[in-house]
């Protein structure tokens, strides 16, 4: 995962880091760029309790790209299929999805996207 200036990174830690996830700011929300949770640590509940956390704590939608096996993880924890992504975003979808098949999320109201 990789963590620029502006990013903010939330951490689910016992006596040692288990989880984490980092936020970009970008149009009125935040972009998820990555999700990690430590691979013994699984199927625990751990990621969707840090998105919970992010969910109730930060304004405005969050936006994700992830890989289709993921997309009903994301989509039973609130997130929707998003057809129009803010323009920074949708220039890096075109660029990534070059090489590799990605879904983009939202969690933004009834309509998200």
């Amino acid at each position: 995962m990789r963590i620029k200036d502006a990013s903010q990174v939330w951490v689910l830690r016992d006596a040692q880091i288990r989880g984490g996830l980092c936020l970009r700011p970008v149009a009125e929300g935040h972009w998820l760029s990555g999700l990690l949770v430590d691979a013994d640590r699984r199927r625990r509940g751990l990621a969707g309790q840090l998105l919970a956390q992010v969910r109730a704590s930060v304004e405005g939608p969050l936006w994700l790209f992830c890989a289709p096996a993921l997309g009903n993880f994301y989509r039973a924890r609130g997130f929707r299929d998003c057809q129009t992504l803010p323009p920074a975003l949708a220039s890096r979808l075109a660029r990534y999805a070059r090489s590799k098949s990605l879904l983009a999320l939202c969690n933004a109201g009834p309509d998200p996207c």
